[in-house]
């Protein structure tokens, strides 16, 4: 890939991580023009910091991850090829094609992951594989459309915005990556999860 013109948003939510130590840190090393700090002060939910990103991406694409290394920056050349070969408004990182994988998760979690794509792909047809990833590349216009339209929270919310990328006709690209569990901290997948998973499922169906 050749050089790209880039920047670096950090959404912090007062994580007890350390996480905006180690942003302030990058900030000083590589100049506040490539790494933006943008913290809040308590826990607002995915969707909002989503929001607050754009709010301050001055580029055409976004380009959003974990920043736990749960994913892998060295997909990103591979998702701007993807994007530039078929002019793509999404492209998706995915776990279940090609050599897409998930290392660090118990067979518990595995089962779940697998039924929760496998019920989704049944009951809402969104022609792509990964619905519950969040490390992917959009348009940064289409972005914006797709936070407006998403009603959803929580885990539900990374699935309803490819199923309304399909209702808008945008295109979606895929890209396997490898998905590496939080080396730190827990995640977050207990019975409630569950339960509003299956219920946001069930509301996309009926609503789509």
């Amino acid at each position: 890939v050749p050089a790209i013109s880039y920047e670096i948003i950090i959404i912090d939510d007062g994580s007890p991580d350390g996480t905006r130590e180690v942003a302030e840190q990058l900030e000083k090393i590589y100049g506040s023009d490539r790494i933006l700090l943008r913290p809040r002060e308590k826990k607002l939910g995915l969707g909002t910091a989503y929001i607050h990103g754009i709010k301050h991406a001055t580029g055409n694409y976004v380009i959003i991850m974990d920043a736990d290394l749960s994913h892998h920056p060295k997909f990103i050349p591979e998702f701007i090829r993807k994007q530039k070969e078929g002019n793509f408004d999404i492209v998706s990182g995915t776990r279940y094609k090609g050599s897409g994988g998930v290392y660090g998760w118990d067979l518990k979690r595995k089962i779940i992951s697998r039924g929760a794509n496998f019920i989704t792909q049944i009951l809402l047809r969104p022609g792509a594989s990964d619905l519950t990833g969040s490390f992917r590349l959009y348009r940064k216009e289409v972005l914006q459309k797709l936070i407006e339209k998403c009603v959803s929270k929580g885990y539900v919310f990374q699935m309803e915005m490819i199923v309304r990328a399909r209702q808008l006709n945008y295109t979606v690209g895929e890209v396997p990556i490898s998905f590496v569990d939080r080396v730190y901290g827990e995640s977050k997948l207990g019975g409630n999860e569950i339960v509003s998973f299956l219920k946001g499922l069930l509301t996309l169906f009926a609503t789509t």
